[in-house]
């Protein structure tokens, strides 16, 4: 039989102090880690209240650092930005300031610069497929659709 740890509700409140300290996090994934420790909801719902408080889980924040994490690394668009965060339980209005801090020029710029490299990787004679599998790329990546086709467009000939 697995023995797992009981936690009172001081040494919770500090467990998820290091886990929110380590890096930012959204509600949903602290009250999913208090769940897996077999917290009850009324501590949950205390826990969280604390975290807030402190100034521990902040979602404005954790959508902005989200936001800017996955578009210098990852290089995603903003529709896929904004559908990881509704995943996460983040309110539209969270989302929209996150979205509204990217710079539309360093937005494009990394654009331009993924669906050139992108292009010249595909080994692809046929255009129609090339032309499809450039698409599908940048339209999976959370790319707008009128950016992408109209670069498509631009690229493969």
């Amino acid at each position: 039989m697995q023995h797992r740890k009981i936690y009172t509700l001081e040494e919770a409140i500090k467990k998820m102090e290091h886990y929110c300290a380590y890096q930012e996090r959204c509600h949903k994934e602290v009250r999913q880690k208090l769940t897996g420790m077999r917290m009850i909801p009324e501590a949950i719902d205390h826990i969280v209240v604390h975290l807030i408080e402190q100034n521990f889980l902040n979602e404005e924040r954790y959508a902005k650092a989200y936001v800017q994490g996955k578009f210098q690394i990852k290089k995603w668009g903003k529709q896929r930005l904004i559908l990881e965060l509704k995943h996460k339980d983040i309110s539209k209005r969270n989302i929209d300031i996150a979205i509204g801090e990217l710079d539309e020029e360093t937005y494009l710029t990394t654009f331009n610069n993924l669906a050139k490299r992108r292009v010249l990787s595909i080994k692809e004679a046929n255009v129609l497929k090339k032309k499809k599998k450039l698409a599908d790329y940048l339209l999976y990546r959370g790319w707008e659709s009128y950016l992408v086709y109209d670069k498509v467009a631009e690229l493969v000939k």
